[in-house]
């Protein structure tokens, strides 16, 4: 009988982190990357799964030149999903932003290098521009 209201609050948590990712979305936007930090923020609270929420807070922080957090939730997103060339390019960019050079074309190169991976894995012929 207890699993009931678990799976209840489970899904009424999901239901919430999604509507807080969809308002920090419409924040973004409408221009207001700012406040929606705080929205993004709030659906991983509730969801810590939802990778996407992180990808649009790492964005929103770039947006509101707080370049140390976005490094951070960047760094904490790679951790997640090693795999993901997103997550390097935006490390990327915010190392850039702050100077780091080196740093950002490793990140970039990392990039790169996994989006030929998923390429060769899906039979597309990668494009090798560097």
């Amino acid at each position: 009988m207890n699993a009931a209201p678990l799976s209840s609050s489970r899904d009424q948590n999901l239901a919430a982190a999604e509507e807080q990712y969809h308002c920090a979305l419409d924040l973004v936007a409408a221009g207001d990357p700012c406040a929606a930090v705080e929205g993004f923020q709030a659906c991983l609270n509730l969801n810590p799964e939802k990778l996407d929420a992180m990808h649009g807070l790492v964005r929103a922080l770039q947006d509101c030149g707080r370049l140390d957090e976005g490094i951070v939730w960047a760094t904490q997103l790679i951790e997640r999903d090693p795999s993901d060339p997103l997550a390097h390019t935006a490390l990327s960019i915010l190392y850039q932003h702050k100077g780091m050079i080196a740093e950002a074309e490793a990140e970039a190169t990392k990039a790169r290098l996994l989006d030929w991976k998923r390429q060769l894995q899906q039979g597309i012929k990668p494009t090798t521009q560097l």
